[in-house]
């Protein structure tokens, strides 16, 4: 194997990692804010249990796990000191971005989501500029391939509003208020969970349709998708997939 051959998979192989280390970092945080608000045990704590199932769901290892639960609860000392809170703003063409954050630090944090926004031709906002776009609900992820008819039913059951499928998936809207019941629900209903969040959906679109935009619209979500104080980006826009197409590397 050359040399130049082993830089590159050297630095791909560094790539992946930094990237999953980054969202272990994200993991362990969301693990440690809902130990520390709710308690360490899952069963009794349905933010942490939902928590845990996401960071095992992508690859979290269970030592990783539970010493997140462990700082969270202030069983390896004290617990870190973060805050959670909402950052907002445009795009591109116009396009709202939603960001919740868990950080140790605000001014570093606002340095880091400013510069992601300077950088692709958006703009950092105030607190509201955006929000009002956006319906805060509860998304559960049902897994299978599941009836469609038999699903509303089941949903309607369960406390659901709304069922969309695709791709051998389903996600279940609700009242986020409603969360943990009508997971609980589904689950008793025999239904596979996958995943169970609290999202802000858009309730509209912008439909970028330049693929110039669409780039700079990508590398906004890549630079801030990066950060670590950045738990989950929300926005509004819709990319057609030919102009997808143009734009793939």
């Amino acid at each position: 194997m050359s040399h130049s051959k082993w830089e590159v998979i050297r630095l791909k192989k560094a790539k992946v990692d930094s990237a999953r280390n980054a969202v272990y970092t994200r993991h362990s945080r969301a693990i440690m804010v809902a130990a520390r608000n709710g308690g360490a045990d899952p069963e009794a704590n349905f933010s942490l249990r939902t928590a845990i199932d996401k960071a095992k769901s992508e690859g979290m290892p269970n030592d990783n796990i539970e010493r997140a639960i462990k700082r969270g609860a202030g069983l390896l000392g004290e617990g870190d000191q973060l805050e959670a809170f909402r950052y907002e703003g445009y795009g591109p063409s116009g396009v709202a971005v939603l960001m919740e954050i868990l950080t140790d630090n605000r001014n570093r944090t606002a340095a880091d989501v400013r510069e992601a926004f300077s950088k692709t031709g958006g703009n950092l906002g105030e607190t509201g500029c955006v929000s009002w776009m956006f319906d805060q609900r509860g998304v559960v992820q049902v897994l299978g391939d599941l009836d469609e008819e038999e699903l509303l039913l089941t949903a309607a059951e369960a406390g659901g509003d709304d069922v969309i499928q695709s791709n051998g998936t389903a996600e279940v809207i609700c009242d986020y208020t409603e969360l943990e019941k009508v997971t609980t629900q589904l689950e008793r209903s025999g239904l596979q969970i996958k995943e169970a969040s609290i999202r802000w959906l858009p309730n509209n679109v912008v439909k970028v349709d330049e693929a110039d935009v669409a780039k700079q619209v990508l590398k906004l979500m890549d630079k801030l998708d990066a950060l670590d104080d950045v738990q989950t980006v929300f926005a509004n826009f819709e990319i057609e997939d030919e102009i997808l197409e143009q734009i793939a590397p």
